[in-house]
């Protein structure tokens, strides 16, 4: 079991883990608060990737960062118009967003389906010094989630926060309310594409490379992240929630280096991931169930 768990094993999933789990933060503001789901997470997260690669290329690896949230912000206003503007179904239109953003990727990355950025200085090079000590990526990594998860919390506590809130619970007493639901949910949902793209580009400078299919499938390990999240903390407040998601993703991450210690072919880690995050849907249906037994049990019992 030692030699399964290690010391680099747990590093390296709490760094991805954090990373991913501004993915999973961003499906909580569309998902969970606007109830909305966002199918252009895959193509959002490629986009991040790819502009703060090529920005990053520049020899401008921190300006990187705020490219790639611009662009996310992008995607997002673009996918809040097609729904408040055009009238198209949100499932529709993160399916249209998706698939256009395949396209402006390739042009982004110059028509190839890889991009390099190695003996380029990225975020994580330029702290190896300044932190001087070997968990400069975790570090890194933990302040930059430890900034969005301060910041997104207190935004959903002001007025402008606590409406879009209110809009996923109820558009039509929004809208009675003289609150303009069509601003509140492109507000959620380029903020969410922010968060999206800002995990895209930490992850390429991460990894120093950026491929078209990074993204696939990001939105349904993001929804297993969330639920894992929820499962463990619950959904009491606000930051416990933000929180949870955190959680989830670097569970989920840990996961998936154990089945990689383990010597599971690579070949079968969709199988895998497939298999958490069906668990991970399934555990609060099964939770339930298992409560609902052991009630019916005590009942019987003490009606003898």
């Amino acid at each position: 079991m030692t030699s399964i768990i290690s010391l680099s094993v747990v590093t390296n999933a709490l760094e991805l883990g954090l990373i991913y789990g501004l993915i999973a933060l961003a499906l909580f503001l569309s998902y969970s608060i606007l109830n909305i789901a966002d199918l252009s997470t895959d193509g959002c997260f490629t986009l991040g990737c790819a502009v703060g690669a090529q920005v990053t290329i520049m020899g401008h690896p921190i300006l990187g960062l705020f490219a790639a949230m611009a662009a996310g912000v992008c995607s997002g206003l673009i996918m809040s118009s097609l729904q408040t503007r055009l009238g198209v179904e949100p499932i529709l239109s993160g399916i249209i967003v998706n698939t256009g953003l395949y396209t402006v990727n390739l042009g982004v990355m110059g028509f190839s389906s890889n991009l390099a950025i190695f003996k380029k200085d990225t975020v994580f090079t330029l702290c190896r010094e300044l932190f001087g000590t070997t968990w400069y990526k975790l570090i890194l990594a933990a302040i930059i989630v430890l900034i969005v998860c301060l910041i997104l919390a207190w935004f959903l506590g002001t007025r402008l926060g606590l409406s879009i809130r209110a809009t996923g619970d109820n558009e039509d007493m929004v809208r009675a309310s003289s609150i303009n639901p069509g601003f509140t949910i492109t507000v959620g949902l380029c903020i969410s594409g922010a968060m999206t793209a800002l995990s895209g580009c930490l992850i390429g400078q991460y990894q120093k490379s950026c491929d078209i299919n990074m993204g696939t499938g990001m939105v349904t390990i993001a929804l297993a992240s969330l639920i894992i999240g929820e499962t463990l903390l619950g959904k009491r407040s606000i930051p416990r929630r933000i929180l949870g998601a955190i959680v989830g993703s670097c569970v989920y991450r840990f996961v998936i280096a154990i089945a990689l210690r383990m010597h599971v072919p690579a070949e079968a880690m969709k199988l895998v991931s497939a298999v958490i995050v069906a668990v991970a849907i399934a555990a609060p249906y099964l939770k339930e169930r298992v409560t609902l037994q052991r009630q019916k049990i005590a009942n019987a019992s003490s009606d003898k």
